[in-house]
């Protein structure tokens, strides 16, 4: 291991120089759904469990959102090393396009039929009536987010990302400010409860989107071109599709998978303990994984570069057997800091403070220890999938490894768990991390392979 992490001086400066400020933008906009976690969670279980399931539907679209920025960094990362910002534009003009229309198609949908949106969710009725004002509310505030999170995108891979860094803090206090206020009726507004952490999320997300484009306007670093903008041209439509396509398949099919594991919760006997303890123990999960999610954006943008500069196919396979390992090491660090946190501060802090019942608090312990002990492991999955796969272009290869796993195990094995045999809460907790058995080794397979390693700006041009 250690000598896998040896680097010429100055790699780690540059690593952690593009890994912290996107570790703190994860960290940030984590944060603001633990925010909202927690003051929703004040108000009961069942509002929190009703919360939870609204945001399945509101979690596709982020994750979809997330597909197509990191397809059009694939390209972008590339062209940096390029210097081609003429098309850096124009693959942004597709990216905006793309994710404008499904974002306000899903919101439109979540509008006008919340209640058989929520229904294909949980069958529990008080959860779908708490939910329906939270989901008709909420799905229209990413269509503001869509936009603003494809600019930080687009800096993020010209390695500028404390842009997003200081445009996603700015939303998280604004939510959170507006959340106090309306959840609770504070400063003379009427109390809305649920209602009101939605309209704080869609408050913020149009002050975060009015931010990026005050930005984007003044920024000289990498001018708007609006004839590129807005007529990006076919040949890099061609590009981006064939780039892109796969990684947004990626990222809504495993967000759809994702999903399906919170509808198998919502079907179980004991389904509003599940959802709530899922509630708290998926968003700390979000927290302790910004730093993998961190690395692996930073390792997109420098094995991008890498090849985009024209370096030899051995240089980028030791940079980023070096980022790997990398990985590994932070996820062995994360595991231990979880495992020491569930004793100390989980369980007789955190719990008792969301006031999470005795079924709930037993599911949540469940599912901390399994995502821990799973974390070195995911942690690799994360920068090889997302960040060096993607990157050298190998996006199709990337979507079956990631994807494949989550539909052909942990789906089946959950549903069968819980749903057939009713099996004890701990081995369905197991079961939802089938997918990392089988990805990891797929992943190690496909990387020393080498034929990951492709200059798609070469094939686009």
């Amino acid at each position: 291991m250690l000598n896998l992490l040896r680097r010429e001086p100055g790699f780690y400066r540059r690593l952690w120089t593009l890994s912290l400020p996107m570790i703190l933008q994860n960290l940030i906009t984590t944060s603001l759904g633990f925010a909202d976690t927690f003051m929703v969670g004040l108000l009961g279980n069942a509002e929190m469990a009703a919360v939870t399931a609204a945001n399945v539907p509101i979690f596709i679209i982020q994750v979809v959102i997330f597909g197509f920025q990191s397809g059009m960094a694939v390209l972008v990362s590339q062209y940096w090393g390029r210097g081609d910002t003429d098309n850096i534009n124009r693959c942004m003009g597709v990216a905006l396009y793309a994710v404008t229309g499904f974002s306000t198609l899903l919101a439109l949908l979540t509008f006008f039929f919340p209640v058989q949106v929520l229904r294909l969710i949980t069958p529990n009725e008080d959860l779908v009536r708490l939910g329906t004002s939270y989901i008709q509310i909420v799905g229209f505030s990413y269509i503001f987010n869509g936009v603003s999170s494809i600019y930080a995108g687009v800096q993020r891979s010209t390695e500028h990302p404390s842009f997003g860094m200081a445009l996603f803090a700015l939303s998280m206090c604004v939510n959170t400010f507006l959340n106090y206020v309306l959840i609770f009726g504070r400063f003379g507004a009427e109390p809305m409860g649920v209602t009101g952490a939605a309209a704080a999320t869609l408050a913020s997300r149009v002050v975060e989107f009015a931010a990026a484009a005050a930005y984007a306007l003044w920024n000289r670093r990498l001018p708007l071109r609006w004839s590129c903008i807005l007529r990006p041209g076919r040949r890099i439509l061609r590009g981006f599709l064939r780039y892109s396509t796969p990684v947004v398949c990626n990222e809504a099919l495993w967000s759809t998978g994702t999903s399906m594991l919170t509808v198998i919760m919502g079907h179980m006997k004991n389904s509003q303990d599940m959802l709530a303890a899922y509630a708290l123990i998926g968003n700390i999960d979000k927290l302790s994984t910004v730093v993998c999610f961190g690395l692996a954006a930073s390792a997109a943008v420098i094995v991008g570069k890498e090849i985009g500069e024209g370096r030899s196919r051995q240089r980028v396979y030791e940079v980023s057997r070096t980022l790997l390992a990398a990985s590994m090491l932070v996820g062995g660090v994360v595991m231990c800091l979880l495992l020491a946190l569930l004793p100390a501060f989980f369980r007789p802090v955190l719990f008792p403070l969301f006031r999470l019942s005795p079924g709930a608090a037993q599911a949540a312990t469940y599912l901390a220890v399994v995502y821990a002990v799973f974390m070195p492991m995911r942690a690799f999955d994360i920068t090889n999938i997302t960040g060096v796969l993607r990157a050298g272009g190998d996006a199709r290869t990337a979507f079956l490894i990631d994807v494949a796993p989550l539909w052909l195990a942990a789906i089946p094995l959950m549903a069968l768990t819980a749903l057939v045999l009713e099996a004890p809460t701990w081995l369905v907790c197991v079961a939802m991390q089938a997918e990392n058995l089988c990805k990891c080794p797929l992943g190690v397979l496909r990387f020393r392979g080498r034929r990951w390693i492709n200059d798609i700006t070469r094939d686009s041009l």
